[in-house]
């Protein structure tokens, strides 16, 4: 476990925090391992009904650490935690309510698509630079971002590298509504715990029902993962990876 995810319950909602400011949040092997693991400890523990995943210091994540690519890319390691922690976003059965104050990078928003209730800020801020990093869509984003924004936002995000506002996710659904930083958490708690006070198996075979395409979504994961450790080993990916670094350096 590391700090840097906290994990904290209380009368029926698990909060999973990403906390590195020092590095924009940006989510480490370590980091994803304590993710898929609170998320896994979660979906096992019946007094766990809603999960919930938050930022901190103004920003949700600012994606994948691009070091932790560089040293797949060089051969440096080989077992991906994120790669874990993707696989297991649509097996997840209990309701995922996220709150996004500041940027949502990469993975910080194609999970959104794996949660039935997002909140934002009005400064919040999304964006998928995968093509600009040498990369592909991951996390089943190719098939949900299409099916939830159509295909035209969808290319703008994910082939664009597209910055959308919070108020343009807004609009496509993504986000449900859009409130004060001050007020985020507390507004997204609130919430959880209305849902976590509702019967829970009915709330269980409701999003079961509405998830009926769900095997798609998890071939769709597993499709993209091929893919993405394929592009991660890439001399292009490799290139984009050091000259990102290069520029943050």
């Amino acid at each position: 476990m590391t700090d840097e995810i906290t994990v904290s319950s209380a009368e029926g909602v698990q909060t999973l925090r990403i906390n590195r400011p020092a590095k924009k949040n940006a989510i480490t092997d370590a980091m994803y391992r304590a993710l898929a693991d609170g998320l896994t400890a979660g979906e096992a523990d019946p007094s766990i009904r809603v999960h919930v995943i938050l930022g901190s210091a103004g920003v949700f994540t600012a994606g994948n650490d691009i070091a932790d690519f560089l040293s797949v890319s060089e051969g440096a390691r080989t077992d991906l935690q994120g790669l874990r922690f993707i696989s297991l976003l649509p097996k997840v059965e209990k309701p995922i309510i996220a709150g996004v104050d500041g940027a949502a990078i990469g993975i910080g928003t194609t999970m959104l698509f794996h949660c039935d209730l997002v909140y934002a800020t009005p400064a919040s801020t999304f964006a998928t630079p995968f093509a600009d990093l040498g990369l592909v869509p991951e996390a089943a984003s190719s098939l949900l971002m299409p099916l939830r924004m159509g295909y035209a936002r969808a290319f703008e995000m994910l082939a664009l590298g597209a910055i959308f506002t919070a108020e343009r996710m807004r609009e496509t659904g993504l986000v449900n509504a859009i409130v004060a930083p001050e007020e985020l958490e507390a507004a997204v708690l609130q919430t959880a715990g209305a849902l976590a006070k509702k019967p829970p198996e009915a709330i269980a075979m409701t999003r079961r029902l509405m998830r009926l395409g769900s095997d798609a979504i998890k071939e769709r994961t597993e499709v993209e993962i091929v893919a993405f450790v394929e592009r991660l080993t890439s001399p292009e990916a490799r290139r984009a990876f050091e000259s990102f670094l290069t520029k943050r350096g």
